[in-house]
């Protein structure tokens, strides 16, 4: 029986949509398209898999790849139809500039509506043999996107939303549940309400909940700026198991500030940039965890990871990734990677 890792590896989420999925799109290309990306994973010794979140892909929004619409557009109380009075209040609003249109307007109390998040889960984890986890989109970030006629009280729609989000979240069956927010880093003074909304989805997770927190991607630039130091409180305050952070591709000694980090809430560390198209070597993964336990101690970091989701790189890159990352890990801790045998 092989020994155990100490870090374990996992991705963020998000996976290059298979062409033959867009070209011929079906429930079954689907189901099939899903089986290969989480297979892909396994067959690299990803610990931790996740469905490649494909049944969220919107053609229509490419520029958030489906992680804004598919979970509004469902819920009640908000309608997509936008009017063009509508649309100039939005592209007035500062935190949006990468968006020209909202992904809704809130009309009235926002609620689950047709939104069926436990059926995505079910249908993924049977795929998978290794330990699955789901994501989601977190409320901070939901209720930043739309344009508020109802509450007109940003922390009172992100606590809608995140009522809303969990009466789903208690019904996934996950080894893992994360949930995402790519905004709040760009707003760092909103931590406390924003970790109030996250906690309320957080404490719905029957499993084990986690949080990914990243400065955005969009044709591989990063969408907020600030630091992580800005942000320890938040993190300190959500009701956590493990963070799954945005750490390659920013600069090395931000590592520093999550010395502050309460030592009950797990590290995940991003080793993987995926605003680059070059592929990591194994030592180039094993130097990034050295030096991040040399100066936060050995044993801090529980996960590494990609920075964020790899929806905008193409497959085989994605795919060399995702094995580096794992051999990486592996040459860390002084094990020889296991090379699984094709299903």
């Amino acid at each position: 029986m092989s020994q155990q890792p100490q870090i374990k590896t996992t991705v963020v989420g998000s996976y290059p949509v298979p062409d033959w999925l867009s070209a011929l799109p079906s429930e079954q290309a689907l189901i099939d398209a899903t089986r290969v990306v989480i297979h892909t994973q396994e067959h690299a010794g990803i610990d931790v898999v996740c469905d490649g979140e494909l049944s969220r892909f919107d053609i229509n929004h490419p520029e958030t790849n489906g992680m804004i619409e598919y979970f509004l557009k469902p819920m009640s109380g908000i309608r997509s139809e936008v009017a063009f009075s509508e649309l100039v209040s939005y592209r007035g609003l500062k935190a949006m500039k990468f968006r020209t249109r909202p992904p809704g307007v809130v009309h009235g109390p926002v609620g689950s509506g047709t939104l069926d998040l436990p059926q995505a889960c079910a249908r993924a984890k049977a795929l998978a043999a290794k330990p699955f986890k789901f994501t989601l989109t977190g409320p901070h970030m939901l209720a930043k996107t739309l344009l508020d006629l109802h509450y007109k009280n940003l922390p009172d729609l992100a606590m809608a939303i995140a009522d809303a989000l969990a009466e789903q979240v208690r019904y996934l069956d996950a080894d893992i549940v994360q949930i995402d927010e790519a905004n709040l880093p760009g707003s760092p003074d909103e931590w406390s309400w924003a970790a109030a909304a996250m906690n309320r989805v957080l404490d719905a997770v029957k499993t084990t909940p986690a949080v990914h927190l990243c400065f955005g991607n969009y044709g591989g630039q990063s969408i907020q700026k600030g630091n992580w130091s800005k942000l320890i409180d938040y993190l300190n305050a959500l009701h956590v198991d493990h963070i799954v952070m945005e750490n390659a591709h920013r600069p090395a000694e931000e590592l520093a500030a999550f010395r502050g980090l309460r030592p009950e809430i797990g590290l995940g560390l991003g080793v993987v940039d995926i605003k680059s198209t070059e592929i990591e070597t194994a030592d180039q993964i094993a130097r990034s965890i050295e030096r991040a336990e040399n100066i936060l101690g050995v044993g801090r970091i529980k996960y590494i990871h990609p920075d964020c989701g790899f929806w905008m790189l193409k497959r085989g890159i994605a795919d060399g990734k995702i094995r580096s990352l794992v051999e990486g890990r592996d040459r860390y801790e002084g094990r020889q990677t296991e090379t699984a045998l094709p299903a």
